[in-house]
């Protein structure tokens, strides 16, 4: 098979299902609108026919994604933004994103997005799906993500992510004080009362997260999370529904709350975090080409390396403090 098709057989849990809606779940990183576009076009088979995104699926067809034969990016324009390039070779860019930066256009950021920067970096992108861009971050989040040069390596890490063999491991700052780690195993989808929300529920895709802790403060805790699935705002729902929200979560993290008696350099520093403390640090995977292992680290950033800084210093400075008790 070439490397330039991705491939996949069809669950036979998804019998009697149109056809877009069950590719939309077996390949996340593609919208529906995409994929029954590349199906009207001929670039889908299904058991080697042409079929109609509204066919009903049996179960245990096999259906190829030709990716030499897409048309080249035209939607994205390539735009001068500056990158933080981890590492680069012919096959891969890793890059540290910061925060503020959206992965893909959508609705409300046309432009600006880390795929208008890639295609400016390096125009031959615009041969590949999303230019490269094989799993996203979201908008303030910051951290690593990698980006495929050409199509036999975005197959590969495609095909990676798909066996969750590629390791994603964050930081992040939570509100509560976590006695230990532990593992998360809960089912996410869209909140049925607000589409641009995430939630727990048992009809969405399986989610699993596991934690562990790093340090602890007086009414905070810092983690390392590691990904075992790739659900969108996976780390900030799943904090949530066990009540260690994130630090500074708009869309999830409750009120803000302080440590009892907490220093006013603290109630500033929290004050200020607007966006949610989670920060991509480790990446590691199989490279397409030569099949070493390989992965990378990127430090966390000032605004969470000061958050930290004034959690520490609040510890340090309230010496008669009730513990964990939070205001």
């Amino acid at each position: 098979m070439s490397s330039d098709i991705l491939t996949v057989r069809i669950p036979e849990e998804y019998a009697r299902q149109r056809l877009d809606a069950v590719l939309v779940e077996l390949f996340p990183d593609y919208s529906r609108s995409r994929l029954q576009q590349w199906i009207k076009n001929g670039h889908v088979l299904v058991n080697g026919k042409a079929p109609k995104a509204k066919d009903k699926v049996l179960g245990d067809e096999q259906v190829e994604i030709h990716l030499d034969s897409l048309p080249m990016e035209t939607e994205c324009q390539p735009q001068a933004i500056p990158l933080d390039v981890v590492y680069q070779d012919d096959d891969l860019l890793v890059i540290n994103k910061p925060v503020g930066l959206v992965v893909h256009p959508a609705a409300g950021h046309a432009d600006g997005t880390l795929q208008n920067a890639l295609l400016h970096y390096d125009p031959r992108l615009a041969e590949v799906p999303r230019a490269g861009i094989v799993h996203r971050l979201d908008k303030e989040t910051s951290g690593l993500l990698v980006v495929a040069r050409n199509l036999k390596s975005h197959k590969s890490l495609v095909d990676q992510l798909q066996a969750r063999t590629v390791q994603r491991e964050y930081r992040a700052i939570v509100l509560g004080v976590m006695t230990a780690g532990g593992t998360v195993e809960q089912a996410i989808g869209r909140n049925p009362r607000d589409r641009k929300r995430q939630a727990v529920r048992e009809d969405g895709k399986e989610a699993i997260t596991h934690y562990r802790v790093i340090q602890r403060f007086r009414g905070h805790t810092l983690i390392k999370v590691n990904l075992e699935t790739g659900r969108t705002h996976q780390i900030r729902v799943h904090m949530a529904h066990i009540h260690y929200p994130l630090v500074g979560d708009q869309v999830y993290g409750g009120r803000l709350k302080f440590p009892r008696g907490a220093s006013e350099p603290l109630k500033l520093a929290l004050r200020q975090f607007q966006r949610q403390a989670l920060h991509a640090g480790r990446l590691a995977l199989v490279h397409p080409v030569t099949g070493k292992k390989m992965s990378w680290k990127a430090d966390l950033p000032d605004d969470m390396c000061n958050l930290l800084q004034a959690l520490e210093q609040d510890m340090e400075e309230v010496d008669d403090w009730d513990e964990y008790d939070l205001d």
